[in-house]
């Protein structure tokens, strides 16, 4: 058994260069690490300033932040109730089957309740089989209805659309 106790919170100034640490793993992890320009200084002032446009659960074991959870909320949708997005969730590989990924996942979900979001949505990297099954046992399913799409647009240095 770990002496060390594991605990998720919302991250705190203090967790900045461990969450970027976290999501540059999870870059390179999913192969866009030379797409990636997140700095120190946006989780500042995008996730701990005034008007947070998004959250991170920090999941820490023994004083170590080892894994992230990066979501979001989207006000309402269809049924007028919230959804709450995963962005990102990430374990480091030292800590991968601590139950860090669970936890998060669970406080994940009583966010979710708190804040009256019926439903948690998520993408997952096709190829990773591993998330998907980790998925399913904590309760995801695959949405056999909607598949997921993008949509490059360019951008001029003036802001506007090319």
């Amino acid at each position: 058994m770990n002496a060390s106790p594991l605990t998720v919170r919302p991250f705190e100034r203090h967790d900045v260069t461990d969450v970027l640490e976290l999501m540059r793993g999870l870059a390179i992890f999913e192969g866009y690490i030379d797409k990636f320009f997140v700095t120190e200084a946006d989780l500042i002032e995008h996730g701990l300033g005034d008007n947070p446009r998004f959250g991170v659960l920090v999941a820490d074991l023994g004083g170590r932040a080892v894994g992230i959870a990066v979501h979001y909320v989207i006000p309402w949708t269809y049924d007028l109730k919230p959804t709450l997005v995963l962005k990102e969730l990430f374990v480091d590989e030292t800590a991968r089957s601590s139950g860090a990924g669970a936890a998060l996942i669970a406080a994940l979900k009583r966010h979710a309740a708190r804040i009256r979001a019926p439903r948690i949505n998520w993408t997952v990297l096709a190829t990773n089989d591993a998330a998907k099954r980790f998925y399913r046992r904590e309760g995801g399913s695959h949405d056999a209805i909607w598949e997921p799409w993008t949509m490059p647009v360019e951008i001029t240095a003036d802001g506007g659309e090319s």
